[in-house]
């Protein structure tokens, strides 16, 4: 099913609704909109943060502590 045939589809049956329901409709969308919206900008912001340098130095970082460094060897 296209996007324009579900479009159609949901605006034929929200007519249907009596106006009481409308309003939980729409409370509905905004909701569904909110949280795609979140997740868009939660998306876009791990982006943003996965391709800057700004901790490019810790992988720069010599390892202070080696394993004979252990006082305590846990082995599951």
């Amino acid at each position: 099913m296209t996007r324009n045939t579900t479009i159609e589809r949901a605006i034929q049956t929200i007519k249907k609704l009596p106006a009481d329901k409308l309003q939980e409709v729409s409370d509905f969308i905004s909701f569904l909109l909110k949280q795609y919206e979140e997740e868009r900008l939660t998306h876009g912001l791990q982006k943003i943060i996965e391709d800057s340098k700004t901790f490019e130095f810790l992988n720069q970082e010599e390892d202070i502590y080696t394993i004979d460094d252990l006082k305590e060897v846990y082995n599951g």
